[in-house]
């Protein structure tokens, strides 16, 4: 590591540990909404500031061997512009296809531009940056690592978006690594669920990619390149775009996820790795259990964070005694964030059920209203359970004396996670 990327590093670290802790915003009462009700779509969208529109379409991708192969035909189909952000950003084949694309694109006259976050992306090699600069690419840096911005180096762009020509969209949770190659059921790889998306809604994505290139670079992005006109409407799933940014003073996600988990009336099923919720969040699982609501969860078995992973199990007990069903995906590692609720609707996204991506992170969201998307969505959750091991209420309460600890170690930077 260079010099200059351990000064880099030191700073973050520090500023994770000095920076004010990111606070959900308190919700003590939310309406009596059920799905089916006309104004639920109606108050969604009061709150995620975005409307649901209809005409889209939406298919859903699962891992590397879905994901990659969907982006490059995308980048390779681009004629006119590519917007391309990313959190995770790291050396791996998939990385460089991906590298090699874009910069295809940039020297074919294709405007393309690159947001990486500055700590996601952190372990880039600079040989791919350096390729797509050259290319013509542009690519920028969001919120860099500087000692003259401590105060915002923990509000991180965790966003995933790719948006070619304005009308082809994909989002959702992965990232741009060798770690999420193959099929979701290998060791030491990723299992993860990104969609893409075609129809009027692709300019909802594209909004939260302007969002954070204007704050990154100071350039407002616009035009019939990235907004083309008249809208295609390729499908019938009705959508929306949900994009939150704490630091911007937007709570758009935590209100939204609050208010489609108190509509259930048959069932929730949550894929999430990174399940630290607030206190309303796990309240309001725990009333939709007690009215009669069949919730599933599926965790993570294996993890990159054990501290958070402990976190998480520290809270499960008061989850399972409410009748709420814990799984942990023991196949490969679990970073799918998806939601499917009552049958009916469902979200793919980049956010995970803790304070962090409610509080602090810039995170985007997919919203379907479409029961083909949402019974697709429920087969892929199946399918997860065969790899998952159920987690009892005698194993949770009898797990060891290290994972205490790190309950206990956890504690102080619960706010942080």
């Amino acid at each position: 590591m260079t010099a200059r990327r351990r000064s880099a590093a030191l700073i973050a670290l520090l500023a994770v540990s000095v920076a004010a802790c990111g606070r959900v915003p308190v919700h003590l009462a939310l309406p009596a909404l059920t799905l089916s009700d006309p104004a639920f779509e109606a108050t969604v969208a009061a709150y995620a500031g975005s409307p649901v529109v209809g005409g889209n379409r939406v298919q859903l991708l699962l891992n590397g061997d879905d994901i990659f192969p969907a982006k490059l035909k995308a980048i390779a189909a681009a004629r006119k512009t590519i917007n391309y952000a990313q959190y995770v950003f790291e050396e791996g084949d998939p990385s460089l296809r991906i590298v090699h694309a874009l910069s295809e694109r940039c020297r074919a006259g294709v405007t393309v531009n690159v947001l990486l976050d500055a700590v996601g992306a952190f372990n880039m090699p600079d040989a791919y940056r350096t390729e797509m600069v050259g290319a013509g690419c542009h690519v920028e840096t969001f919120r860099p690592l500087t000692s003259f911005q401590v105060d915002r180096i923990n509000y991180r762009n965790h966003r995933r978006i790719l948006v070619a020509d304005g009308r082809v969209g994909i989002t959702g949770g992965s990232g741009t690594s060798g770690k999420w190659a193959g099929n979701g059921v290998t060791e030491d790889h990723w299992r993860d669920t990104d969609a893409l998306i075609e129809g009027p809604v692709v300019q909802q994505l594209q909004g939260a990619f302007v969002e954070n290139w204007l704050e990154a670079t100071g350039v407002a992005l616009g035009g019939e390149d990235y907004f083309p006109q008249p809208l295609q409407r390729p499908g019938t799933t009705a959508a929306q775009i949900v994009r939150s940014s704490p630091a911007g003073g937007s709570a758009a996600m935590v209100t939204t996820f609050l208010l489609a988990l108190a509509s259930a009336q048959r069932s929730i099923y949550i894929t999430n790795p990174y399940f630290v919720p607030e206190d309303t969040m796990r309240d309001t699982l725990i009333q939709a259990a007690r009215r009669g609501v069949h919730v599933v969860l599926i965790l993570p078995g294996p993890i990159d964070h054990n501290v958070v992973r402990e976190a998480s199990r520290s809270e499960l007990g008061r989850l399972l005694e409410a009748g709420i069903q814990i799984y942990e995906y023991q196949a490969a590692l679990l970073h799918a964030k998806t939601m499917v609720i009552d049958g009916s609707w469902g979200t793919v996204g980049s956010t995970n059920f803790d304070r962090r991506s409610f509080a602090l992170n810039d995170e985007v969201n997919l919203l379907v209203y479409d029961q083909a998307v949402a019974h697709r969505l429920e087969q892929i959750f199946q399918q997860d359970l065969r790899h998952s091991r159920k987690l009892t209420y005698i194993a949770w309460n009898n797990r060891g004396a290290v994972g205490r600890f790190l309950e206990l170690l956890s504690f102080p930077i619960r706010d942080q996670l």
